[in-house]
């Protein structure tokens, strides 16, 4: 009677396993986005400030299926939600294609989200885009709070705060992009014990702005130039990258003392 009973536990074993594979096999795969925020944060957010010369990023949004992977490449689907976005297409980001490849064998694939750094009022200003993964003939869609993704993006740096910490004063935007570029740091301690290093550091800045002309010279791989924003007219120059020459800040004569100061957000002078 016991043998009796262990075949037939077996059996209803066997019977439920094979059950089991028949609906993971049989049921259709889902997709989401494999992204995990919290209280604090609820986007994913980039900004081109410490890149001011890139005039695109790309943003890799990670995809994940639920259900099993295939031997054969799948396509799965997006949209930008217009309704909820303000980035517009071709000026803040490139329009979406029209699907995209989970490869064979595979149960995760980055969804490329190309934003674009032409718009000036970036500097000012964030832009958002919400997109939306779609329904397809080989993914279905299962969870309506996994498969959207917002991306928040801008030009903009704020101020830090070690920034008043050290002889940086006043803050400007334009000052902390000459900072970031002539100092190659983005970021200072507010340890006492750093004040060689960072005295030395924001020395590097004052050196720019005493002498701008000197420092375009003596750093011309970094390919930034300063060209007469009059030509024949030596009062005002334009400062930029050749690699994103949309993006320009004035370089003004002082007549009163003869020195050039950069011009910054609110039209005042960098010192």
């Amino acid at each position: 009677m016991k043998s009796y009973i262990l075949i037939l536990f077996a059996l209803l074993s066997l019977a439920s396993c094979k059950r089991a594979e028949e609906l993971k096999f049989d049921h259709p795969a889902g997709i989401y986005f494999d992204i995990h925020f919290d209280s604090r944060k609820d986007s994913i957010v980039s900004t081109f400030a410490y890149n001011p010369t890139k005039l695109q990023d790309t943003i890799w949004i990670p995809v994940r299926i639920s259900g099993v992977t295939s031997p054969a490449a799948r396509t799965f689907k997006a949209r930008i939600e217009t309704d909820s976005s303000s980035a517009e297409p071709n000026l803040h980001y490139e329009p979406l294609k029209a699907s995209y490849i989970m490869n064979a064998n595979k149960g995760l694939a980055y969804l490329p989200f190309i934003i674009y750094n032409k718009d000036k009022e970036l500097e000012n200003r964030s832009v958002s885009a919400v997109i939306k993964l779609m329904e397809s003939s080989d993914f279905n869609i299962q969870n309506p709070y996994w498969i959207r993704a917002k991306v928040v993006f801008s030009s903009k740096l704020e101020k830090p705060n070690w920034w008043d910490f050290w002889p940086l004063p006043p803050y400007s935007r334009v000052k902390h992009e000459l900072f970031i570029l002539v100092t190659g740091v983005k970021e200072l301690s507010t340890d006492g014990l750093d004040a060689p290093k960072n005295l030395y550091i924001t020395g590097l800045l004052t050196t720019m702005l005493n002498n701008p002309f000197d420092w375009v010279t003596k750093n011309a791989a970094k390919g930034y130039k300063l060209e007469e924003m009059v030509p024949g007219n030596t009062d005002s120059y334009y400062f930029f990258n050749t690699g994103n020459p949309t993006k320009k800040t004035l370089l003004r004569k002082n007549k009163e003392n003869g020195k050039y100061y950069f011009i910054d957000e609110n039209g005042k002078e960098v010192i």
